[in-house]
């Protein structure tokens, strides 16, 4: 017989049945909720990425603090993107953050209402969607203001600075940097010339063609390149912080999409975000004051943390990151709006210019 659990996991849009919206609240553990009943389940909206996300509208006769929209995260329809996400376990992995880790990190974050995974069954994660109480989804390739990016940053230098010895310390952090993360390290080494090959094909005009030579050099060593870019001070990441993984209630930002948590160097969130979420004439005026505020909300949080010089040059070396992620998902297609990951290509690849990145980087330059 089927365990509750497992019964709250389903495959399809089409399972997000009244019948299953009740299981969910009736394992919650509100007992407001567990007593509440679903009058209805309307099917809102369906995009599909490196996840299928559905949005769903819930009548229910509970309170009102319990949400009346639904996001929920499925494993992708796209045969692509579940191929690339499925080794890794990226889902399994939001799933398990919200379960072990959500309530401690010191950002805002969509409510949880279930987070099911069984191997062999799938993964359903089931969150509030945060228009339903005011606040405003991020859309990817969106281009932020410096007061916004200043706040993205503040937050993410209180969230390094709190995690940065409990990830040291605390064996319950040890998954993170796991097996798991481990594998989809190598499958992004395995498949990084050919993905990195077609991604800029696929480019050509919104990446210099200065960049074509080193870039390919980069996935060829990108093993080797990993290991440099992981010697920093760990603690816990976001690792995708980019526009599209934002929201922003009452002018606060808050922090969506955390399949690809890990425990890694903290600039390297700061590196992708700016890379990504800045018009490069934006990041050019405002970078340094960024970074060197940055810095120090992380001195006054963390005795663990670099000196300035040392953090700029590594903020320098992660963003060949943020360049590489982009141009992959737009070889591998079907996991990002077409214009909007070209933009963000445009803008990572400006920021590797500016910084010139590849010649920090290992047998790149």
């Amino acid at each position: 017989m089927a365990s509750q659990h497992s019964l709250l996991i389903v495959q399809k849009p089409r399972q997000l049945t009244v019948n299953w919206a009740q299981r969910i609240l009736t394992n919650h553990t509100n007992p407001e909720a567990k007593e509440s009943r679903i009058k209805s389940v309307e099917l809102l909206s369906v995009d599909v990425g490196t996840t299928t996300r559905v949005r769903l509208a819930v009548d229910h006769d509970g309170p009102q603090t319990l949400p009346k929209r639904w996001f929920v995260k499925l494993p992708s329809l796209s045969r692509h993107a579940r191929l690339i996400t499925a080794l890794p376990r990226l889902l399994p992995t939001e799933v398990r953050f919200y379960n072990e880790l959500a309530n401690s990190v010191p950002v805002n974050k969509p409510m949880v209402l279930s987070a099911q995974s069984r191997f062999g069954k799938g993964s359903t994660l089931v969150l509030s969607d945060v228009a339903e109480f005011g606040a405003t989804p991020g859309q990817v390739g969106d281009a932020l203001t410096f007061e916004q990016a200043k706040l993205v940053v503040e937050n993410l230098a209180y969230f390094h600075a709190y995690f940065m010895d409990k990830a040291k310390q605390d064996p319950g952090f040890r998954w993170l940097a796991g097996p798991v993360r481990r594998l989809e390290d190598d499958l992004g080494t395995a498949l990084a010339v050919p993905l990195m090959k077609r991604g800029l094909r696929m480019a050509i005009g919104w990446i210099s063609d200065r960049l074509f030579a080193p870039a390919l050099r980069y996935a060829s060593g990108r093993k080797r390149i990993m290991q440099f870019l992981s010697n920093g001070e760990p603690t816990l990441i976001h690792h995708d912080c980019h526009p599209g993984n934002l929201f922003w209630h009452n002018t606060q930002p808050g922090f969506l999409d955390w399949q690809m948590v890990r425990i890694g160097e903290e600039i390297s969130d700061v590196s992708y975000f700016l890379a990504t979420a800045l018009a490069p004439e934006i990041r050019r005026s405002h970078e340094l004051e960024l970074l060197t505020r940055y810095h120090e909300i992380m001195s006054a949080n963390s005795p663990s943390t670099i000196s300035f010089a040392k953090l700029l040059t590594r903020y320098r070396a992660h963003l060949a990151y943020p360049f590489e992620a982009m141009v992959i998902t737009l070889a591998v297609g079907g996991m990002m709006q077409f214009e909007s990951n070209l933009e963000m290509i445009r803008r990572a690849a400006q920021a590797i210019e500016d910084h010139d990145t590849f010649a920090l980087l290992p047998n790149v330059a």
